[in-house]
């Protein structure tokens, strides 16, 4: 069995709340709100999330539309998280070994069955 309290738990204690929910104990009442579908935390944030994008009135005319796409591009651009140098130059390598390795399989099943078509039409 598993050691209790290891170095490195989120939460020092948190075995002793698994055996109870195991042994078949009470349900806390937020989780119980939760198994039975009754609204919680996912109902309150689709309610706060009514002010998407998607539900707002696009107002103005191609211009304010343009600069809202924009807006909108540079804010998912700020999302991104991009690769450190390191990483960008181990996958750019990788990507050029396999590349090199498919582009060499592919020229020898050419070179082969070229000379096969011309042996067998020959």
């Amino acid at each position: 069995m598993a050691e209790k309290d290891r170095p490195g738990d989120d939460v020092p204690g948190d075995d002793e709340l698994r055996a109870d929910a195991a042994a078949g104990d009470d349900v806390p009442d937020d989780a119980a709100d939760t198994a039975t579908g009754s609204g919680g935390t996912a109902l309150a944030e689709r309610s706060a999330d009514s002010d998407s994008p998607k539900a707002k009135k696009r107002r103005g005319g191609p211009l304010g539309r343009v600069g809202s796409f924009f807006r909108e591009v540079v804010s998912e651009l700020r999302k991104v998280i991009w690769p450190t140098r390191k990483e960008l130059l181990t996958y750019t390598s990788v990507v050029i070994v396999f590349v090199v390795v498919v582009t060499a399989i592919v020229s020898g099943l050419d070179y082969v069955f070229g000379k096969g078509i011309l042996w067998a039409l020959g």
